[in-house]
């Protein structure tokens, strides 16, 4: 079998350039004769490959390296949901949480467990389908953060603007979007996210900090793994690391820059996106999309198809036509189209293409 177009949520596509650079270095990296994968983590050469990972992460970003430190850990988002607080929630604070998506929803009932928490806007009354708007955001007095989930890859909705928290530190989930997009990224103090949907392979979780949140970093973790300024003082070298992971994320660091930057990026993105969903709003409502239109997802499409036996179909039938991944999550159903940043256009144009023809003989 060739290549397939992968739509899978995660993990997901990465780019074939990268694909076959990790194949001709596989077994032999720059002529030091072993792989990435036994190469030890205090060697000089994969110091190198970590401090090009952090910079180019950086400068994808748009961030300064005089402001801003790249952590490349472990856990999954997951763990973050319990490390910010650990780290950034005194016992004295409030933190404040927007609940958009199941992903959010977890995060903020990690923070529970560990101090006291307040839910500044919530969606769920619309089954996720909405982003509240900057005036029905209802912050605590002086929170400790502000907690968002910049894009939920089950419902498909996405934050379109960065709310405006005043002096308080935004913290951002952008597991599922993160440098797929143009945007002032200084407006976030910290930014963390699952590395397998848009920066890398599954096992590396990176965090961007503000070196000035990272100084009151609480140094009372239970554990230093769960310390950012621990992980920070160490180049993220304190334990053995996913280090083919992160020789990975470098590779598709480079692949970003290469291709134009976030800007090019951004605006492929968006022709992907509009591609699918034109096709969804001219079905004459053969296709029902979950998400509110001002708040879809550039990476995440879901929609519903007249019943469930057509979405079995439309999912098998698309799997035979070579393109995988697009059964909807359990909880929610239907079809998702992920389209992250290796999603080639063309990947997009033949779903697209798929769905005006399904419906035309379904319909």
């Amino acid at each position: 079998m060739g290549r397939v177009y992968n739509f899978n949520p995660g993990p997901s596509a990465l780019p074939l350039p990268v694909l076959e650079t990790v194949q001709r270095e596989l077994l032999d990296y720059k002529g030091n004769g072993i792989s990435v994968m036994e190469m030890s983590h205090r060697s000089p050469q994969f110091e190198e490959i970590n401090r090009e990972a952090e910079s180019l992460v950086l400068e994808n970003a748009g961030l300064a390296a005089a402001d801003y430190r790249v952590l490349f850990l472990q856990g999954g988002a997951s763990l973050q949901f319990s490390m910010i607080p650990m780290n950034f929630l005194s016992p004295q604070a409030v933190a404040d949480y927007v609940v958009t998506g199941s992903f959010a929803e977890k995060a903020y009932k990690e923070a529970k467990k560990l101090g006291n928490v307040h839910v500044a806007a919530t969606t769920k009354e619309s089954n996720y389908s909405t982003i509240p708007r900057q005036e029905e955001l209802q912050f605590s007095e002086k929170p400790a953060y502000v907690h968002i989930t910049s894009n939920n890859t089950i419902y498909g909705i996405q934050w379109h603007y960065i709310p405006d928290c005043g002096d308080t530190p935004l913290v951002v989930d952008m597991s599922s979007d993160i440098l797929s997009r143009e945007l002032d990224m200084s407006r976030f103090s910290l930014i963390y996210a699952g590395a397998q949907k848009n920066m890398g392979p599954s096992g590396v979780t990176v965090v961007i900090i503000r070196k000035s949140m990272l100084e009151q970093a609480s140094d009372a973790t239970p554990s230093s793994m769960l310390s950012y300024k621990i992980h920070a003082e160490n180049d993220s070298l304190y334990n053995t690391p996913c280090t083919f992971g992160i020789y990975i994320i470098r590779l598709i660091m480079q692949w970003v820059k290469d291709m134009g930057g976030i800007k090019v990026l951004g605006g492929v993105n968006k022709e992907k996106a509009d591609l699918i969903y034109d096709a969804i709003d001219a079905s004459s409502g053969f296709y029902r999309g979950h998400a509110a239109k001002e708040a879809r997802s550039g990476m995440n499409i879901t929609f519903r198809l007249p019943d469930a036996e057509l979405e079995k179909k439309f999912a098998a039938e698309a799997a035979k036509a070579e393109m995988i991944g697009l059964k909807g999550h359990r909880s929610v159903g239907g079809i998702r189209a992920s389209i992250y940043n290796a999603m080639p256009l063309e990947g997009c144009r033949a779903l697209a293409s798929f769905m005006h023809e399904f419906a035309r003989r379904n319909g």
